[in-house]
């Protein structure tokens, strides 16, 4: 890496001050200063999508190593979920012979399970159909006596409505 001190920046500003001329020295600093400053720009959008780019490559090993995890506790369930069926069936195949052999559960067992075969809800009421129309079906006059508000009043108009009257001298 190039090591510039105060030194040797102070030698080139001389020689670039020699060189260009005070008249020039300015706008050149600024075209040098903004091209400094776009290859900054450059460089750390170029680090960025190498961290991007490595952090993908992360995440996709981690990916797949999740999957191969999935994988073998899928087989390993499945081989489990096939064992208990396996023993399972042994188990009940012995029992459904006895049932065959007995008849059946006995009659007092059978009432027990048949009364509570199916839940009991209660029946659908359809709600009242033009509870809507009564409500408004008040007449408009004992709307009015009894002060129930029939229209909305803006801002404005209640303030109007309502202002007291200005007493004239």
């Amino acid at each position: 890496m190039i090591d510039l001190g105060i030194s040797k920046l102070a030698l080139i500003g001389v020689v670039a001050l020699v060189v260009i001329g005070p008249e020039k020295l300015p706008r050149v600093a600024r075209t040098v200063g903004a091209l400094l400053g776009k290859a900054q720009r450059y460089v750390a959008e170029v680090k960025a999508e190498v961290n991007r780019t490595i952090e993908l490559e992360e995440l996709k090993r981690m990916k797949e190593s999740v999957e191969k995890a999935a994988r073998e506790v899928e087989t390993q369930v499945s081989s489990t979920a096939a064992e208990f069926e396996r023993e399972w069936s042994e188990v009940t195949a012995g029992l459904d012979g006895a049932s065959a052999s007995t008849g059946g559960p006995d009659p007092a067992t059978q009432d027990a399970l048949s009364s509570l075969g199916s839940p009991v809800y209660p029946q659908y009421r359809r709600p009242k159909k033009n509870f809507r129309l009564k409500r408004q079906a008040v007449p408009q006059w004992y709307k009015a006596r009894a002060g129930v508000r029939t229209r909305a009043l803006s801002g404005a108009a209640r303030v109007a409505r309502y202002r007291p009257k200005s007493v004239q001298r």
